[in-house]
């Protein structure tokens, strides 16, 4: 039987050369990692107007995967103007960058990721930081060049808040001032400020509104948006609010745990307006949306808390959102699949087709 990987092989070739230089001005692409331990390689899929998505192509990262789910935000990040694809090699304990053209990636390089098993990357300009899961914790900084390669930061390594911590996430806010990563297993929010020469330092360590933080995402005015999984408990899933960070890392909850009545929340993304919040629920086959209003308050749109379902035992992790907001996808580690929505005004989703076949291992989801 030809494996999984194989056929992705196979089928991308095929579908690259027939997609290249033919999709339309206004199409995009929808991007995840195959994580596979034998070979990493990104899998590109165009979108077309209507938001379904085509197979287009797996390019190699050289690097190798963990053939297991990372727990983690970010392992497959766009640069701000969709030119470069940066990705998480977990495990070689590197990261890939590609030059991105429509569907089709070129290899920059890949480079040490100054720690180990990497699950989450965060572009801000010219840097890059990795967080590192693998052994005590890091997040680690590079500079990024001009075509894609990435140089290592000396001196940019900084600590989490101890051993054993269970990250999921680093960020860096919208003016790229700090950066932040959540502590699964500590329920803590590690701030770090970042200076001039681009060097991190801290962490000061905030206790999180509620248990288990996960995914986040920045909205409108560097408003904090933070999924609580609640160690997967059952309907016990929520999300707060934090208000933009202070000079000193500091923050404060504005709508705190505000309960979507699903299970462990994890992954967040945020519409381009800042309105809407949109959560994965691991544990319930189901996307949550929060309205966010003006000064930063949550209300659940949909009293169950389901505004779309991904499908029985899909388990949706990664979620990303177009650059215009109209479509959203989700990435379902029980189906190996992606789950595509339209984004209707006011938030509600409607289905429409998305992919399947994927690897078993796949992580991390980008759109543009």
């Amino acid at each position: 039987m030809t494996s999984t990987r194989t056929q992705w092989s196979l089928w991308g070739a095929l579908a690259a050369l027939a997609v290249v230089g033919s999709a339309k001005a206004d199409d995009g692409a929808v991007f995840t990692i195959g994580n596979d331990r034998r070979g990493n390689e990104v899998l590109a899929f165009r979108r077309g107007n209507d938001g379904q998505l085509h197979v287009a192509g797996s390019f190699p990262t050289g690097g190798l995967g963990s053939s297991d789910g990372l727990g983690s935000q970010g392992a497959l990040v766009l640069s701000e103007d969709g030119g470069l694809l940066f990705a998480v090699d977990a495990g070689s304990n590197q990261i890939s960058s590609f030059a991105v053209h429509g569907t089709s990636l070129r290899l920059v390089g890949h480079v040490s990721s100054g720690g180990m098993r990497p699950i989450s990357l965060t572009v801000h300009d010219d840097l890059l930081y990795v967080l590192n899961a693998g052994g005590d914790g890091n997040i680690t900084g590079f500079t990024v060049a001009e075509d894609g390669a990435l140089l290592p930061l000396p001196g940019s390594t900084r600590p989490l808040s101890g051993n054993a911590t269970g990250p999921a996430q680093v960020e860096f806010t919208p003016d790229g001032e700090h950066l932040v990563v959540a502590e699964k297993a500590t329920d803590r929010l590690d701030v770090y400020a970042v200076r001039d020469n681009g060097r991190a330092e801290g962490p000061v360590v905030h206790v999180s509104s509620g248990r288990t933080p996960f995914g986040f995402a920045f909205g409108r005015h560097g408003l904090l948006v933070v999924s609580e999984a609640f160690g997967g408990a059952a309907g016990a899933g929520a999300v707060t609010t934090y208000a933009p960070l202070g000079e000193e890392g500091a923050i404060r909850s504005i709508s705190a745990s505000v309960p979507d009545h699903q299970s462990a929340p994890c992954w967040v993304v945020i519409t381009r307006d800042g309105r809407i919040a949109f959560t994965s629920n691991t544990g319930s086959d189901s996307i949550s949306a929060y309205r966010i209003d003006p000064e930063g308050r949550l209300v659940l749109l949909d009293p169950d808390g389901v505004a779309g379902s991904t499908g029985a035992r899909s388990a949706p992790i990664d979620l990303a959102l177009t650059r215009g907001s109209r479509f959203l996808y989700a990435l379902d580690s029980g189906t190996a699949a992606i789950s595509a929505f339209r984004v209707l005004p006011g938030g509600r989703l409607e289905a429409v087709p998305g992919a399947s076949g994927l690897p078993a291992s796949a992580v991390g989801l980008a759109a543009h």
